[in-house]
């Protein structure tokens, strides 16, 4: 039975997920005690108006309260966050939930982190977000990588396939280098859900766990037309960025523990990591968030119908009017496909005569529609709440249309370097900037990934390539390109491991 099916054979009238036991401790706590001589230092608008209320409001500085409260985190077991905490798990299925206040970014440093009491190395889809090369570099861990399928025309790195994930797990069976588990993303940032029950089952086969960085797909398994998100499929441990689609503050996410054979000694690892990562002053309203928007998604209090109903209907409307095209529809025939998320309008503008990145600028300076991301050949729209659908299409229809516009495809990507060190090694070792031009064969020291599509294209301990040096310049000097992790936006420079007589110098 799926999350989505338990939490229908629940009767409205005992479902216990209308409860916010940590977000309600709060406000109380905070409507008792007027009187406060302890942290934080704004004093919670207690004693007078300060800076925070006059641009907040009080209500905000009323709520932010310090950690290690009684009757809030501390006191008789279940504490209120506990019960918050054990009702996302049984919203989204998961043996344990993990409440966040550093984004998904903390959860993928504790999950590698994790992972590394099950061995020393990992296959990693090469798409994954920089905080899981941060995991790997902290760990100590070595990274086999695994290379997603990419749309070259939409410049996206998509899924990676069951077949590949079997190929390379056979291949490193056979050189005796199993990995300790399999980490990967879904969904793409285009809304591509990756076949998690394909892999999960070919992962499990081999007898090690999954892991997935579902950062976009807080809110998949909430409605009837959303696939089901990466534990329903299988997944171990699922790193969920709870405020980017769930309807959370900014900054807040969940790390959800699967209910398969190494949850228990997962769990323990774990919890050993969240308290080394975790600030000793967690952020009350962001955990309040956490429980808020687990009973808005488990409740149906947050609209998701009515965005999922407006993002057809614009879809429709492109659709209809025939000068663009959307691309997400061709997706269900690309490889590693699983399901699209609604909620992501990917907008081919090719047929309409401009491109991407160019449409994106216009739509912000004309019109005043902003729009989650560019690619040489499209525009993705994101819908959380229910923004005015009539302004996007409006300005769709306004864009220019460039008679002269070239077919444009985007970068092909370079292969990767050869690995000369591993990542830790790299990142510590003593570093230098060079010249671009002087780069070419040296060992780099940062993490570059050309956006778009965003897949990491040096990773510290790897050879620079003459191509790759090539592709991330043209990126750095496009109208809207960006190459994460650079030392300089021109990348005029690069930051590379010094050799011996470098660092003698220094």
């Amino acid at each position: 039975m799926t999350a989505q099916e338990r939490r229908a054979a629940i009767p409205p009238a005992v479902d216990a997920q209308v409860a916010t036991p940590y977000a309600s401790a709060v406000r109380d706590y905070s409507a008792a005690h007027h009187v406060r001589f302890h942290l934080p230092g704004h004093g919670g608008g207690t004693a007078g108006p300060t800076a925070m209320d006059e641009f907040f409001g009080g209500r905000l500085a009323e709520l932010d309260l310090m950690p290690m409260i009684h009757g809030i985190d501390l006191g008789e077991e279940p504490t209120p966050f506990e019960r918050s905490r054990r009702l996302a798990a049984e919203a989204w299925g998961a043996r344990r939930t993990w409440f966040l206040a550093n984004g998904a970014s903390q959860g993928n440093l504790m999950a590698i982190m994790a992972l590394r009491a099950l061995g020393e190395t990992l296959l990693v889809q090469r798409s994954v977000h920089s905080s899981a090369i941060d995991g790997l570099m902290m760990a100590g861990m070595r990274a086999r990588f695994i290379a997603p399928f990419v749309d070259a025309e939409l410049g996206a790195a998509q899924a990676v396939t069951s077949e590949a994930v079997a190929a390379e797990l056979g291949r490193l069976a056979t050189i005796g280098e199993l990995p300790a588990a399999v980490f990967l993303v879904s969904p793409s940032y285009f809304g591509f859900v990756t076949d998690i029950a394909a892999v999960a089952e070919v992962v499990h086969a081999a007898g090690i766990p999954l892991i997935v960085d579902e950062a976009w797909g807080s809110h998949l398994g909430f409605h009837s037309q959303l696939p089901q998100g990466s534990l329903a499929h299988g997944a171990d441990l699922v790193i969920s960025s709870t405020h980017k689609l769930g309807g959370s503050l900014t900054q807040s996410a969940m790390l959800h523990l699967g209910h398969g054979p190494w949850a228990e000694r997962l769990e323990q690892s774990i919890d050993r990591v969240k308290h080394s990562l975790q600030s000793t002053s967690e952020s009350a309203v962001l955990l309040a968030s956490l429980d808020l928007a687990r009973r808005a998604l488990a409740t149906g209090r947050n609209g998701l119908g009515r965005s999922i109903a407006m993002a057809d209907r614009i879809r429709d409307a492109v659709r209809s009017d025939g000068r663009f095209t959307v691309a997400s529809d061709r997706f269900s025939s690309q490889a590693g496909w699983g399901g699209t998320d609604p909620l992501r309008i990917v907008i081919d503008t090719r047929s309409g005569g401009i491109g991407g990145h160019l449409a994106r600028t216009l739509l912000q300076r004309d019109s005043g529609v902003l729009v989650e991301l560019a690619t040489e050949n499209a525009v993705v729209a994101l819908i959380g709440a229910e923004p005015d659908e009539g302004a996007l299409l409006d300005a769709l229809r306004d864009l220019p249309r460039l008679d002269d516009l070239p077919g444009t495809v985007a970068p092909v990507l370079p292969g990767w370097g050869p690995e000369r060190m591993s990542i830790r090694g790299a990142y510590f070792a003593p570093t230098v900037v060079v010249p671009v031009e002087l780069a070419v064969g040296r060992v780099s020291a940062d993490s570059l990934a050309a956006y778009p599509p965003g897949i990491p294209n040096v990773l510290p301990g790897e050879e620079i390539l003459p191509e790759t040096i090539e592709l991330l310049r043209a990126v750095a000097a496009s109208p809207s390109g960006h190459v994460r992790g650079a030392v300089d936006a021109s990348l005029n420079s690069m930051r590379v491991v010094a050799h011996p007589d470098e660092a003698a110098e220094r």
